[in-house]
C-alpha cells in the first residue's frame, strides 16, 4: 500500500558521545538494527549511517537515521544531520555528558534543529539518586539551547523501562516540527549508493524538499547524470510518490554505482546547477577554538557533502568566537546549494567544529570586501522573505532573466515563481521586458548609464543627432541582445527619455543647434543639393557654389544628414528629402498610369542618368514604395 502523502514526513536523528547506546535503544524502539555493516555488529560500535522506521502511537511511521558517536567518524555522522527534524539526545545515565554529546549538541544548533527528546539510557544500571543527579545535570546542560525545555527520559534498552514513554515523547516532538517545503523542486542528498540484482544502482537518502515520482525525470550533481526513478521506496516499502521529509531509496537506470558517491544529489534535470563560491552568514560557536581570519581554509558540511573551501570575510577582518559575519565561500570542489541551506565548518587541521551558517547566495560572484550594496544585499536576503530572494537575484542579473532560468537560480518551482513575479511587478519592483525580466533598480541603473552615455556623446559631437543603436549597445549594455535592447530604447522612448530617429539614438531635449556661420552654410549646401533635384551636384561642386572648403561642405552634410533634411543613398550620393517625395510621387503616378517602370522610363522621366535612376529607384524599393518585377518596377502593397 503506498504511503500517503498528505501525511507529514518527519526523519529522527540520534546524538551522542559513543557507546552510550545509540543504536541499542534504536533496535529496542524499532526492532530494527540499524548497524547494518558486518564490522559494527563485531565491533559493538557505530562506523557509519544506520536507518531504520519507527511507528508512533499514533500509527505515524517515521524515519530514523542513527549516527556514529565516536569522533573519528564525525565526518559520517555531518552526513546524517543535515536531513533531521527532531533529535533524539542519547546520554548514559551511568556516564553522563561527554565530549561528543557536547559536540553533536553543536551540530544540531548551528542545523537549526530545534525539536528534540532526550533519552537517559542504561538507567538500569544506576540507583534512583545517581539517576537524579544525571537529569539535574543534564538539565543544567540543556540551559540556553534549543532543547533547553526538551522531556529527559530514563529509558533501558535491556528492561524496557520508559521505552513507551520514550515513543509518547517523540510523537510530541514530532506534532511541533513544521512540515518541509513539497512544492519546491525535490532535492535528495545522496548518503549511501549500492546495487541490487535485477535492479541495478540504487541511491538512498533524506528528501530534503519537494516531491519524486516513479518515472520522473532525475540528475545526479555534480557530475550531471542523467537517469529516471524507475522504482522508489519509502521505509523498504514501494511507492509510487515521496515527499519532502521521507527517507528514500531510488534506483537509478543507465547508472554505474562507480559514477555516484556520498555528498552528490539528485536533482529535477537542468533545475539546480553545481557551485564553487556561495555567499552566506556564519556563526562561530561560543566555545570555538579560534577565530577565522580572512582567507581561512576550512571544511564545509552541506548536506551529505564534505568540502574543503576557503573563507572571505565581508563584513569584518576577523571573525572571533561567539561572533556572527557575511562570508564568501569559495570551494575547492563543486557542491550542490541552494538558498537557505544549513551547513558546519570545522577547522582545516586539526579537525574541530568551530561554528556554522546559513547558505544566501548559492551562485556568488567574487565581491569587494565591505561593499554596503552587497552586504544591503545579503542582509535582505537573510530575511527569507521568497519575492525579495527572486528580487535579490533579479539584482545581481544586469542582463536580466527569462523565468526558466530564474526559476532554476531561485531553486523555485514554475507556478510559484509566476505568483511571486506578479506580486512584485504589482509592487513596481519588478519589470518585464518581452520574455526577460528586470529588477525595476537595473533597468533604472542601466537608463540611467544610457542617459548619461548620451549626454556626453551629445556634448562632445554636437553637430551629430545622435549616437547609432549598436555603438550604444556595446558601450552600455554589451551583454544585452539587440532584440532585447531594442525592446528597452522602444520603452524609454515612450517613457520620453530617449527620442530613436532610424539608426540613430538621442536625448529626448536634444537637438542640433548651429551657430549663424553654421547655419549660412547649411542653409546654402541643402540648397544646393535641392536644385539638383535628381542629379544632385558632387561635394566638389557645391564646395565651388557655396564658396566653402570641400571639408566643411562633406561636414555640414552629414550634419544635414542627421537633422534629416538630407538622404544619404550611397557613400557620396545625398538627396534632399523634399526632392525624394517630389520624385517619390511622380514614381507613383508613373507606375499607376502603364502599370510599370523601366529604369530607362524612370531615368527619361527625371531627365538623369544611369549613375543616378539606378540609386534612387533602390531607395523606393527600401521604403516599400516598389517592388522590383524582373526588369521593371511596380507599385509595393500600400505604395
Amino acid at each position: 500500500m503506498d504511503t500517503p502523502v498528505s501525511q507529514k514526513h518527519v526523519i529522527i536523528g540520534t546524538a551522542g558521545h559513543v557507546d552510550h547506546g545509540k543504536s541499542t535503544l534504536i533496535t529496542a524502539l524499532t526492532g530494527i538494527n540499524p548497524d547494518r555493516l558486518k564490522e559494527e555488529q563485531e565491533r559493538g560500535m557505530t562506523i557509519d549511517l544506520g536507518f531504520a522506521s519507527l511507528s508512533l502511537p499514533s500509527g505515524q511511521v517515521v524515519g530514523i537515521v542513527d549516527v556514529p558517536g565516536h569522533e573519528r567518524f564525525l565526518k559520517n555522522m555531518l552526513a546524517g544531520a543535515g536531513g533531521v527534524d527532531v533529535v533524539l539526545l542519547v546520554i548514559a545515565a551511568d556516564e553522563g555528558i561527554m565530549p561528543q554529546t557536547r559536540e553533536h549538541l553543536d551540530i544540531l544548533r548551528l542545523l537549526d534543529v530545534k525539536a528534540g527528546v532526550v533519552a537517559l539510557t542504561k538507567c538500569d544500571l544506576v540507583d534512583a539518586e545517581w539517576l537524579q543527579l544525571v537529569t539535574d545535570e543534564v538539565r543544567q546542560f540543556l540551559q540556553d539551547t534549543p532543547l533547553s525545555d526538551s522531556p529527559i527520559i530514563p529509558v533501558s534498552a535491556v528492561t524496557g523501562q520508559g521505552l513507551d514513554d520514550l515513543r509518547t515523547a517523540l510523537q510530541r516532538a514530532v506534532e511541533r516540527v513544521p512540515s518541509r517545503e513539497v512544492n519546491a523542486p525535490f532535492r535528495l542528498p545522496i548518503d549511501r549508493v549500492f546495487t541490487l540484482a535485477g535492479a541495478g544502482t540504487v541511491v538512498t537518502g533524506t528528501l530534503v524538499s519537494g516531491r519524486v515520482r516513479v518515472g520522473d525525470a532525475v540528475e545526479i550533481l555534480p557530475p550531471g547524470l542523467q537517469s529516471r526513478a524507475r522504482q522508489i521506496q519509502v521505509h523498504g516499502r514501494r511507492v509510487e510518490e515521496a515527499v519532502a521529509g521521507s527517507r528514500v531509496a531510488i534506483n537509478l537506470p543507465g547508472v554505474e554505482k562507480s559514477q555516484v558517491e556520498r555528498g552528490m544529489v539528485c536533482t529535477p534535470p537542468g533545475l539546480f546547477r553545481p557551485t564553487q563560491a556561495f555567499d552566506a552568514q556564519v556563526t562561530l560557536l561560543p566555545d570555538a577554538a579560534k577565530g577565522l581570519t580572512q582567507r581561512a581554509r576550512i571544511r564545509v558540511y552541506l548536506g551529505t557533502a564534505e568540502v574543503i573551501g576557503r573563507l572571505s570575510l565581508l563584513d569584518s577582518e576577523r571573525l572571533d568566537a561567539g561572533s556572527q559575519g557575511m562570508v564568501q565561500i569559495r570551494l575547492e570542489k563543486p557542491l550542490v546549494a541552494a538558498r537557505g541551506d544549513r551547513f558546519v565548518i570545522r577547522t582545516y587541521s586539526p579537525m574541530f567544529t568551530i561554528g556554522g551558517g546559513i547558505v544566501l547566495e548559492p551562485h556568488a560572484p567574487r565581491h569587494r570586501r565591505f561593499d554596503p550594496a552587497v552586504l544591503e544585499r545579503l542582509h535582505s536576503l537573510l530575511k527569507g522573505d521568497p519575492a525579495q530572494k527572486v528580487l535579490a537575484i533579479l539584482a545581481q542579473s544586469p542582463a536580466g532573466l527569462d523565468e526558466a532560468e530564474l526559476a532554476r537560480r531561485a531553486e523555485t518551482a514554475s507556478h510559484h515563481l509566476a505568483t511571486l513575479l506578479q506580486q512584485l511587478e504589482r509592487e513596481g519592483r519588478a519589470v518585464r521586458v518581452g520574455d526577460v525580466w528586470f529588477a525595476r533598480t537595473v533597468l533604472q541603473d542601466l537608463q540611467e548609464r544610457t542617459k548619461q552615455t548620451l549626454q556626453r556623446y551629445h556634448q562632445q559631437n554636437p553637430l551629430r543627432a545622435g549616437m547609432p543603436r549598436e555603438e550604444l549597445r556595446s558601450t552600455v549594455a554589451k551583454g544585452l541582445s539587440p532584440r532585447l535592447f531594442e525592446a528597452l530604447l522602444t520603452r524609454w522612448q515612450e517613457e520620453g527619455a530617449i527620442a530613436l530617429q532610424g539608426a540613430i539614438v538621442r536625448l529626448a531635449d536634444f537637438t542640433i543647434r548651429l551657430n549663424e556661420r553654421q547655419q549660412r552654410l547649411a542653409e546654402r549646401v541643402a540648397q544646393a543639393i535641392r536644385e539638383g533635384k535628381a542629379t544632385p551636384p558632387p561635394v566638389s561642386i557645391i564646395a565651388q557654389q557655396v564658396g566653402a572648403p570641400p571639408d566643411a561642405v562633406r561636414a555640414m552634410i552629414q550634419v544635414l544628414v542627421e537633422m534629416g533634411e538630407l538622404v544619404r543613398l550611397e557613400e557620396d550620393l545625398f538627396f534632399h528629402r523634399e526632392v525624394l517625395e517630389e520624385l517619390a510621387e511622380l514614381v507613383r503616378r508613373a507606375i499607376r498610369e502603364k502599370g510599370s517602370l523601366s529604369v530607362g522610363e524612370f531615368r527619361d522621366l527625371t531627365g538623369s542618368s544611369r549613375k543616378f535612376a539606378v540609386p534612387l529607384l533602390e531607395y523606393f524599393d527600401s521604403i516599400h514604395l516598389t517592388r522590383r518585377v524582373g526588369d521593371v518596377r511596380v507599385l509595393a502593397e500600400g505604395g
